[in-house]
């Protein structure tokens, strides 16, 4: 296991959803239902705990309360690993939730670069020597200490993790290119004419010191307030050491309803999946079995938990915990979150069904 010491984590997640439609209404998207199993959050902070992080620092301002009491449930109670809350932490250090938090003395933050600085004291305490960024909408399972083993061997100011995708979706991400060395030559966010099949992948490390230099100089500027719009700019156009990290492997982006629905078909095709479900988190309260099931009395090619009560058909769907399908259902490439009940006779296809009941229908060939 690669040396982390001096390495600071922190984990971004001040999504609200909008994009999601239904399924983020009144949700935190950090906290959305993914694979049956956990939460979109929980990929980077087990990702966090598999490296052997010992802490990761949560920045957060939409609904903070909710999503601290959560995960201090979660990701608290056990040794060796927690979530850190920053200016809320020493209130979440007892026993118990706190009964109500320290007033905030701090502004809000507008973009990803700002809530760096805002926690700023939190960021870079103790010394630290390299930070690690995170973000909480991401689905992968990763090693960071190859990362950090990679950026602190080259000496550079930042390093990148980046993936080759198809060039029908780079327009939606942050796209890259290297020179022959492995130096970033080009980084454009969301670009309307993309000339590369390279993108960021949403995580990366900086050089604390340096990181910190550049948020001071554009704090107070007409900037964006983002590290991908900004600060990542800011530093080529320096002419800064910035590298770039090939991450192999399932990486998915889940900023929109399509996109978590197809990637929940892509879960339920079983042994071809590109994350098989056994990568899944298990964060899902309360936490019973989940399995891909490949034919069995009505249910077919699915991830379904053991709590399953089903006496419908299950097919190339997804479906969490404490879900009940009624008598004569069919529920076909679809999702269904926890405690949903879905009505005898009742034909579901192609749709995210809430756990209230409401079914969110997915378009056809929405291309996300």
């Amino acid at each position: 296991m690669a040396d982390l010491r001096g390495v600071r984590a922190v984990l971004l997640a001040g999504g609200e959803g909008r994009r999601m439609g239904p399924l983020g209404a009144g949700r935190l998207k950090p906290l959305v239902p993914y694979g049956g199993s956990c939460r979109l959050i929980d990929f980077s902070l087990a990702n966090a705990r598999a490296s052997g992080l010992p802490e990761v620092l949560l920045l957060s301002q939409y609904e903070e309360r909710l999503l601290m009491d959560d995960l201090h449930r979660v990701w608290n109670t056990g040794p060796g690993f927690r979530v850190h809350f920053g200016p809320y932490d020493a209130a979440y250090r007892g026993p118990a939730l706190p009964a109500e938090l320290p007033r905030r003395t701090w502004p809000l933050e507008r973009g990803t670069a700002d809530a760096l600085i805002r926690k700023a004291e939190y960021v870079f305490a103790g010394g630290a020597e390299d930070v690690l960024v995170l973000h909480a909408d991401h689905v992968y399972r990763y090693d960071y200490g190859a990362l950090v083993a990679a950026h602190r061997a080259s000496g550079a100011a930042l390093t990148i993790a980046y993936q080759r995708i198809d060039p029908r979706w780079v327009h939606l991400f942050g796209m890259v290119r290297f020179d022959d060395g492995g130096r970033l030559t080009e980084f454009t966010e969301k670009p309307e004419h993309p000339t590369s099949d390279l993108v960021f992948a949403a995580f990366c490390v900086f050089d604390a010191g340096v990181l910190r230099r550049y948020l001071a100089e554009l704090d107070g500027t007409g900037w964006q307030h983002d590290i991908s719009r900004d600060v990542i700019p800011a530093m080529l156009a320096a002419g800064e050491h910035v590298r770039g990290h090939e991450v192999h492997g399932h990486w998915e982006d889940i900023g929109t309803v399509e996109r978590y629905h197809r990637a929940h078909l892509a879960l339920a095709r079983g042994p071809r999946a590109p994350l098989p479900v056994e990568r899944t988190p298990r964060t899902i309260r309360p936490a019973t079995g989940r399995r891909w099931v490949a034919d069995a009395p009505g249910v077919r090619a699915s991830v379904v938990p053991s709590d399953l009560v089903n006496a419908g058909l299950v097919e190339d769907s997804v479906l969490f915990p404490g879900v009940r399908v009624g008598a004569g259902a069919r529920v076909r490439r679809s999702v269904v979150l926890p405690g949903a009940s879905i009505p005898p006779g009742a034909d579901i296809d192609g749709a995210v069904v809430l756990e209230d009941g409401h079914i969110q229908q997915v378009a056809e060939g929405a291309s996300a």
